[in-house]
């Protein structure tokens, strides 16, 4: 007979490889859910994103959309889309850096764009392609991913999967402003990661929506697992 520390770590073993086994699972079937809402929602969304973008273009110059690299999953470049909500060429003088809350490059449109998160809209069209989820680590830009990486020993896993136009970090979490900030979302990365499944995605959902809606509340989770 086997000793029970021997059951115990074959077990253990087993068990890893079945929630791996049921990881790799969701994630397929969670980019046929994807494709299922992001389609209808795109449908739905392109005559608000089409006045959106009209009153962008009338109130701030500079183009209605606003592309930019971003590192997706297995560390491939994509270019984001988004509705444009700073002033045209905002990092010309200083070079990449993180978009803060309140940020002074924001257009007074663009402010609006960004507290109710409808800047994200066109982002339908990555999940479309392939490029993103729904739900995933929010993409980050190659120059901060390559810093991260030197910084933050378990930057890496985030890449593991899509990433998201919302996530768990975002509705746990607020702008990065720190480099502790950047840690504290990728425990929350690393977390969803962790636990993805059916339970998790919609608390994501509800969360986004009350935030969508000008109901931000609380933190919906904790980094436990």
């Amino acid at each position: 007979m086997p000793e029970p520390a021997t059951i115990l770590v074959l077990g253990s073993g087993a068990g890893a490889l079945y929630l791996r086994f049921l990881r790799k699972r969701y994630a397929e079937f969670k980019r046929a859910i994807d494709i299922l809402l992001a389609l209808p929602g795109l449908l739905v969304a392109a005559p608000v994103i089409g006045v959106l973008a009209l009153v962008v273009k009338l109130t701030s110059r500079g183009p209605a959309f606003y592309r930019q690299e971003r590192v997706g999953k297995n560390g491939r470049a994509f270019k984001i889309i988004k509705l444009r909500t700073m002033v045209q060429n905002a990092e010309s003088k200083s070079g990449p850096v993180w978009a803060t809350a309140n940020d002074p490059r924001e257009t007074p449109f663009g402010s609006v764009l960004r507290r109710t998160h409808l800047d994200e809209l066109p982002q339908l069209w990555n999940v479309l392609k392939g490029d993103m989820s729904l739900i995933g680590p929010r993409p980050e830009r190659p120059v901060f991913v390559e810093k991260f990486k030197k910084e933050i020993p378990n930057y890496v896993e985030r890449l593991a999967v899509r990433p998201g136009i919302t996530g768990w970090a975002q509705v746990n979490h607020v702008y990065d402003q720190t480099i502790e900030d950047v840690r504290q979302k990728v425990a929350f990365d690393c977390e969803y990661i962790h636990r993805m499944g059916w339970g998790i995605d919609i608390r994501i959902m509800i969360a986004t929506a009350k935030r969508m809606l000008g109901r931000k509340g609380g933190p919906v989770g904790s980094r436990t697992a």
